[in-house]
């Protein structure tokens, strides 16, 4: 098939998308900031230190060349002109970016969600034609939207798939939203509260269907746009007793409509007022993207590997990054008072 780099290899979509090329022939070189293998990995996996900044390092990793540059950690204007200045060397690339690039017709969208009614009203399927936010690096959004473009329009001088990842879960997950119910039931708390009705849906994406995009458009060459998630798009509810299911677990769920009703009640990692769902009809028709798996059959390798990384620790320091986005995710004192009540 051919050689392809791939940048940021060791990270929770890096790792299958390694394992997905190889699987398809291709002659894989797995650059991370650490040069790190995954255990998986076969052993002609050719794996090599990067510092993602590092324009001249990237530069000698990709060498003579390569037929396809697989960059999963790219953000922004100045990734994206990293990128196409090995443009004269690289036959195709695919990026991925998210699907928080999208806003609705009133400007709204998830740099907006903390204003009074700022959470955007996406047409459900969300179809990758929707408009997006403006480019520019003040957020995670506008950088993606930014990197987008950039690409998209040197479109002569190197090709690229851009893959608009939705809720990503899965194993090595730095932010895992299943953290939210696991701790629960690890917690031996039988009876939660879901706001909205618990009905809220946010597209997740498995990084196993990531990859499996990955390889399809790594075989594929073009310069397009396309949604990136699993075939279903779950309620809040229905993730919530699936993960019951996992762990063997049966809990009671009140259901409040509307917003969380107290501060540290009824709000989860998916709690949003209205649905995120993406229209994967493009990936189906362009690249023949059938989901490799499944959400509720991957369940078990994730709740495995968070009780794993939890065992004998505080979920803060498992989980750092997630502390920070989210806050005090366990406020189950303001759980407790709210119930009484």
């Amino acid at each position: 098939m051919g050689r392809v780099v791939v940048i940021g290899a060791t990270g929770q979509i890096g790792r299958p998308a390694v394992n997905a090329l190889v699987r398809d022939g291709w002659e894989v070189t797995a650059a991370s900031y650490g040069g790190g293998r995954e255990e998986t990995w076969p052993r002609e996996v050719r794996a090599v230190r990067l510092d993602r900044e590092d324009g001249r390092a990237l530069a000698r990793v990709v060498g003579d060349g390569c037929d396809v540059l697989v960059d999963v950690v790219a953000f922004g204007v100045p990734h994206a002109r990293q990128l196409l200045s090995l443009a004269d060397r690289v036959g195709s690339a695919v990026v991925v970016s998210s699907v928080s690039v999208y806003e609705d017709g009133e400007g709204r969208g998830f740099d907006t969600q903390d204003r009074p009614d700022g959470f955007p009203r996406y047409p459900v399927p969300l179809p990758e034609s929707q408009r997006t936010v403006a480019p520019g690096e003040a957020t995670y959004s506008t950088r993606k939207v930014a990197l987008e473009r950039e690409l998209l329009a040197a479109a002569d001088r190197l090709p690229a798939t851009l893959l608009r990842a939705g809720a990503i879960h899965g194993p090595h997950c730095r932010s895992p939203r299943e953290l939210y119910f696991v701790k629960r039931n690890l917690d031996g708390r039988r009876r939660r509260v879901l706001a909205y009705g618990g009905r809220s849906r946010f597209h997740p994406a498995s990084a196993l269907n990531i990859a499996e995009l990955v390889r399809l458009a790594a075989a594929r060459p073009g310069s397009r746009v396309l949604n990136a998630c699993d075939a279903e798009a779950p309620t809040v509810a229905e993730i919530g007793a699936a993960i019951d299911a996992v762990m063997g677990v049966e809990n009671e769920t009140v259901l409040v409509d509307g917003a969380p009703p107290a501060p540290g009640v009824g709000e989860t990692p998916w709690s949003v007022p209205h649905p995120v769902v993406a229209d994967m009809s493009a990936a189906e028709r362009e690249l023949g993207y059938r989901p490799v798996v499944a959400y509720r059959d991957s369940l078990a390798r994730t709740v495995a590997w968070i009780e794993d990384r939890l065992a004998g620790r505080d979920w803060r320091s498992a989980y750092p990054q997630m502390a920070r986005a989210y806050g005090d995710l366990f406020d189950y004192a303001a759980e407790d008072a709210w119930l009484r009540g």
